[in-house]
């Protein structure tokens, strides 16, 4: 049985405000010492009149969080984020792009097989020095020290002539940092990094914004390229952008095509009802009057539950049934939106379980795409943990699991892998009951086993999503690692990080949530298990569920146990 806490102290409310109050503190006098720097540099944009004005506007529209990890030292840094945002808006939608050279400084004392120190700080000014003994910057937001403890641990041999380069040098793989701004749009860091591995970089340390203007300002840390030339990185870039622009989706007007004629592409096919289905999945017989079909003038909207990035999710009612309605935003229906609407529909449409929302029935007609569930008055186990402060006891939790794992084990027996498996897409009915939900991104896995798009969310995603190698349904058993972790601690998985600097830890240096000290240690073999590097070391969901219907017996058996002791 599930317990809730207090929602929120007075206490807690008076911590969160008066933290929220010293960052915007601290952005103040991060914009008056940038102001003070540019000018005492002479620089000639800092002294043009509105100047001022300009860079709090900059300042504004970025998150809190923009000033409060910016390197102080580096006011440049800033000026070139405002330009290159401004920029973004004047040539949209061609991106504004700059790369550069940087370096952290690096100390040896002579010994090759000694530790390596950095001196740079956040605040601090240092810079390095490559091996042609030139100058290059910090990056503008600093490196993690996991980062540059790996960095550290990654030297080149590097030859000068005939003879190796050693002794008190330090050699390094050079660091670039590419900062790319641009028209936000649904996925982009998606394809940002996929793009950027495509091109050979590895992503070391990454930074994502996004304005209240709807821009993104993306800083990525890389090693990888070997030509020390920016301007060439730079080209690369440009060009690989380019082509992913022209890839990307279809604007409103050809939608409205999209939805009449077969002209996407030849495994795709434009079906009676208006949506698009991958001609391979075209197994259930249609006749034109699909049941499931829903007219929009039936539905009754009530209030609004959630907003994403692609949708809304409304509470309604059909029919006089309570029912969720997750509607797509006009501006957002592209080729990839309206592929993957298409897809969960396909999928919705195929699955009956307990343990997975039910699908009612669609409005696939234009101008209103809309998908129709039930409605889970519970809610999401994200917003029961994070909003309401609400915790599980170890047995309400391995019910919750059991709940999660029968689910889950249900669509892989269906071979449909759900790639985004959240606790925000998992929701409680009025008897507690939980259930998978959002097949937005979900898949029917292919006959070769393997799929290669990366999606899902990072802080749940498994490694080899995040880093664009091929994968099979054993990354649905990452995320349910992590959301099992989650339903133990409460707290948001790497909280302490972005999520893409999550994501680049969680490839390059293995990090893995900290299970506490005092977790059942079963679960904690589970945890491991399921977090496992290599896939094929992960459970498959029905061993998993085995092993959380064993916990439960056990954990009653000690608990009687324990009873029995306390009464004799």
């Amino acid at each position: 049985m599930m317990e809730e806490a207090v929602s929120c102290s007075s206490r807690g409310l008076l911590e969160l405000s008066q933290n929220h109050t010293r960052k915007r503190r601290e952005k103040v006098e991060v914009f008056q010492e940038v102001i003070r720097r540019l000018r005492e540099s002479n620089d000639e944009e800092a002294n043009q009149p509105g100047f001022e004005d300009e860079l709090w506007a900059h300042f504004t529209k970025l998150p809190l969080r923009y000033a409060v990890d910016v390197n102080i030292e580096r006011a440049q840094d800033v000026l070139m984020h405002k330009n290159l945002l401004q920029m973004a808006h004047y040539q949209n939608p061609a991106p504004a792009v700059e790369v550069r050279l940087v370096q952290i400084h690096r100390i040896s004392d002579g010994n090759p097989g000694d530790s390596v120190h950095s001196t740079f700080s956040k605040r601090g000014g240092a810079q390095g020095i490559d091996h042609h003994g030139s100058m290059h910057p910090p990056p503008a937001f600093g490196l993690s020290p996991s980062t540059e403890l790996a960095l550290g641990t990654n030297k080149l041999s590097v030859q000068d002539g005939n003879s190796a380069v050693s002794g008190n040098s330090m050699l390094f793989r050079p660091l670039y940092e590419i900062t790319i701004s641009t028209l936000d749009k649904p996925k982009l860091l998606f394809r940002l990094t996929t793009l950027l591995s495509e091109i050979g970089l590895n992503i070391q340390e990454a930074h994502a914004f996004s304005t209240k203007d709807g821009y993104s300002l993306d800083v990525f840390v890389v090693d990888g390229w070997e030509n020390e030339e920016t301007d060439q990185l730079r080209s690369a870039l440009l060009k690989e952008i380019s082509n992913m622009e022209k890839q990307s989706g279809l604007n409103q007007d050809h939608l409205q095509s999209a939805l009449n004629q077969d002209f996407l592409s030849p495994k795709m096919k434009i079906v009676q009802t208006g949506i698009t289905i991958p001609a391979n999945h075209l197994d259930t017989p249609r006749d034109g009057s699909e049941a499931w079909e829903i007219d929009n003038a039936l539905l009754k909207y009530e209030y609004k539950i959630a907003t994403g990035s692609t949708g809304d999710l409304y509470k309604g009612s059909l029919h006089n049934q309570e029912v969720a309605i997750k509607v797509l935003k006009a501006e957002c229906l592209n080729e990839d939106v309206q592929r993957d609407f298409a897809q969960e529909v396909y999928i919705l449409r195929k699955v009956r379980h307990k343990n997975v929302v039910q699908f009612i029935g669609a409005c696939t007609k234009p101008p209103r795409l809309c998908i129709i569930t039930e409605f889970m008055s519970g809610g999401s186990l994200y917003d029961f943990l994070h909003k309401k402060k609400g915790f599980f006891r170890l047995p309400a939790l391995l019910k919750v699991a059991i709940d999660v794992s029968k689910g889950m084990s249900y669509l892989h027996q269906n071979n449909i892998i759900h790639r985004d498996l959240k606790t925000a897409n998992l929701l409680m009915d009025e008897n507690q009951v939980v259930k998978v939900a959002d097949f937005g991104v979900a898949r029917v896995q292919v006959q070769s086993g393997v799929m290669t798009a990366e999606t899902g969310t990072y802080r749940w995603m498994a490694p080899e999503v995040i880093g664009h190698r091929p994968y099979d349904r054993k990354a649905d058993v990452f995320s349910f690692g992590i959301v099992l972790w989650e339903l133990l601690t409460g707290k948001l998985p790497y909280e302490f990080l972005t999520p893409l600097q999550a994501a680049v830890a969680v490839v390059q240096k293995g990090l893995r949530p900290t299970i506490p000290a005092n977790t059942h240690p079963m679960l904690v073999e589970l945890l491991e298990k399921c977090w496992q590097q290599e896939p094929r070391l992960r459970p498959e969901f029905s061993e998993i569920l085995n092993i959380l219907q064993y916990m439960t017996n056990k954990t009653v058996e000690e608990e009687k146990s324990s009873k029995r002791r306390s009464l004799g």
